[in-house]
């Protein structure tokens, strides 16, 4: 989807997503120690409002200005600060080794232009960070629920994997959510990785 497709979705619906936060980034951050974050595709606001509750030094990138604008009322209305900046992940490159914590929830993009988005996102890490990403399994375009029906933008745990090479692997698995008033689950991916001191790969 173009960056005005999502204004118009933003701009048409008061509440796009859940106002709570991705339970998986719940589980999966809650007991970090809070340093600073980095949310990528941060859309209105919920993962890096829910962080900058808990401590984090939040940076929160999206390309559409709408979601922006409503993250920034979201964040004020919690009394929060959070360093929201309107910008396109493909060109947008964060100072490497500068965050503890880099999330990516639910950027669905083409192969090609994820490999450059994930690249500057681990490069993004500093020593003993957290990269975190959570999107919809390939698998989910036929056995699962929701999520985009163009199989260019689904992924595998075994793909985001490969394409984080220097990080350390914690988890790369696929996950069943449930969704309100579907006989189904969705099925995600959830990878999680440290950049370990001294850390190589094998390859």
């Amino acid at each position: 989807m173009q960056r005005e497709d999502w204004n118009r979705k933003y701009a048409q619906n008061e509440q796009l997503w859940s106002a709570h936060p991705n339970r998986t980034l719940v589980a999966e951050v809650e007991d970090l120690e809070p340093g600073r974050a980095l949310d990528l595709a941060c859309g209105d606001g919920r993962h890096s409002v829910w962080l900058a509750e808990r401590g984090w030094s939040v940076t929160a990138v999206d390309f559409s200005e709408v979601a922006i604008a409503k993250a920034r009322k979201r964040a004020a209305v919690a009394g929060v600060r959070v360093a929201y900046r309107r910008g396109d992940l493909l060109d947008f490159e964060p100072a490497p080794g500068t965050f503890d914590l880099v999330l990516v929830l639910f950027l669905q993009l083409p192969a090609d232009e994820r490999r450059v988005v994930l690249s500057r996102a681990a490069a993004a890490l500093a020593d003993g960070g957290t990269f975190l990403l959570v999107g919809h399994d390939l698998l989910n375009l036929t056995e699962g629920v929701g999520g985009p029906s163009d199989v260019r933008v689904l992924y595998t745990p075994a793909d985001i994997a490969a394409e984080l090479p220097g990080l350390e692997i914690e988890k790369a698995e696929k996950m069943l959510r449930d969704v309100a008033d579907a006989d189904r689950p969705a099925i995600d991916v959830l990878v999680k990785t440290r950049r370990t001191i001294g850390y190589e790969t094998s390859s």
